[in-house]
């Protein structure tokens, strides 16, 4: 089993309290308070190696960290000790990876709609390869790069026509989407590049089916798209590309109802294609996100007040909610909840967990088996570690949760908790309105 088909962090214990990382959680939630983001140092590592372990006998594929789901200095030194580049999708994924001391020549910048400023910032760290996603910004690229005296190695990013069985909020492959270049769209992008663009090195093509992925099938049919579309553009423009990106999206268990299929199945559908068309020796770019570091994140929270509605729904709300985990709101995302400071109770009771927030559909659980419980509880919510933080916010005029890493029985804080002040540093009152 690799790490992302496990619903708990790979060291979690139960003991007096629930541990993870050699670290009991109750003492973790009274030391650094909560909400609490904790990552699994060891589990992040494991899953690391057993995507490098599933393609071994392919030295041509690159590993990339997808950084949006989770992007701080502390998990880029991680990420970059286990050998991975890193996709990144703004300016602040850049500066993260930069000022962590990566080497920037295996950095990626995607996205839609890169701005002339980010592009300018990418071209300055010397960031590795562009995925230009569309007419625009070829054009704005290609005038950046000449005016820096420049040549930036690009991709294509397509969309190939490819629906997974996901949220559609999180498909991004099938044709009516915001990304990339249709198919039918190619062949105009890739004149401009041979005959105008001249700032621009075209190194082959990038593709992304999608997030939360459990059809290993969507892969291997992505590759054969790709490897013919780039054996199309050699035969009729006699360019010669030689890379290409699946991007990532697979899987992960966030639930016992959840079945996402192993590092090992992706690698399978994965090299049965570029074995099937032959595409060795190009380099083959993966860029695996939430299965890197969702598994390994839990939150904690405190539980408060409590209600029972009249027909007989008890609600127990905790310190946190959608700002710190938007995703059961946008997405009805489901999730895993133990009581850490309650392992050997066995009085259960069906309660719904919602959050601290002023809107209705806060509700992080709807209806879970918990011990009874009580103020003060300590609940660790499971595989929060991909999209909680990252996608987090400051609704309600909220402080941002911390965030500590945790191995050995070490912890130490990689993000500091916001504090009131922080809210309020970037506010500004013009002079006519300030108090004479």
């Amino acid at each position: 089993m690799s790490v992302n088909q496990s619903i708990k962090p790979i060291t979690t214990e139960e003991k007096a309290n629930l541990t993870i990382g050699g670290c009991d959680l109750v003492d973790l939630a009274k030391r650094y308070g909560t909400p609490l983001y904790v990552i699994d140092e060891a589990t992040v590592r494991g899953i690391c190696r057993d995507y490098k372990e599933a393609f071994k006998d392919y030295s041509n594929i690159k590993m990339m960290y997808a950084s949006k789901a989770l992007c701080t200095s502390a998990i880029t030194r991680i990420l970059d000790e286990e050998g991975f580049g890193f996709d990144t999708v703004s300016a602040g994924e850049i500066y993260t990876v930069f000022k962590s001391g990566v080497d920037m020549s295996k950095v990626l910048f995607n996205g839609n709609n890169k701005t002339a400023s980010e592009i300018e910032l990418a071209l300055n760290c010397g960031v590795g390869r562009f995925s230009v996603d569309n007419f625009y910004e070829a054009e704005l690229l290609n005038r950046i790069a000449g005016e820096k005296g420049k040549k930036a190695d690009i991709l294509l990013r397509i969309t190939p026509g490819i629906e997974c069985h996901t949220h559609d909020y999180i498909q991004t492959g099938q044709i009516d989407s915001k990304f990339g270049f249709d198919l039918s769209q190619i062949d105009e992008i890739v004149s401009l590049i041979q005959d105008k663009y001249t700032n621009l090195n075209l190194r082959g093509l990038h593709a992304h089916i999608g997030s939360q992925i459990f059809e290993p099938q969507c892969y291997y049919d992505e590759v054969e798209i790709l490897v013919r579309e780039m054996a199309r553009i050699k035969e009729k423009f006699g360019i010669n590309l030689d890379e290409i990106n699946i991007g990532g999206g697979l899987g992960v268990k966030y639930t016992d109802s959840d079945n996402p299929p192993s590092v090992t199945i992706l690698a399978e559908a994965v090299t049965k294609a570029l074995d099937k068309y032959s595409v060795e020796p190009h380099t083959i770019y993966l860029e695996p996100g939430r299965s890197i570091i969702s598994t390994a994140g839990v939150t904690l929270y405190t539980v408060g007040s409590s209600k029972v509605v009249p027909n007989g729904r008890k609600y127990v709300a905790v310190d946190g909610g959608m700002a710190d985990n938007p995703r059961p709101s946008m997405y009805q995302a489901e999730y895993t909840a133990q009581v850490a400071n309650k392992l050997q109770a066995k009085n259960l009771e069906k309660v719904t967990l919602a959050g601290r927030y002023c809107e209705s559909g806060d509700i992080l659980i709807n209806e879970i088996e918990l011990p009874k419980l009580e103020a003060g509880d300590i609940i660790c919510v499971f595989n929060t570690g991909a999209y909680n933080y990252s996608m987090a916010s400051n609704y309600n005029r909220v402080e941002k949760p911390a965030m500590v890493l945790v191995n050995n029985s070490l912890s130490d804080i990689i993000v500091y908790r916001e504090t009131l002040d922080n809210l309020i540093e970037h506010d500004n009152i013009p002079d006519r309105l300030k108090k004479q």
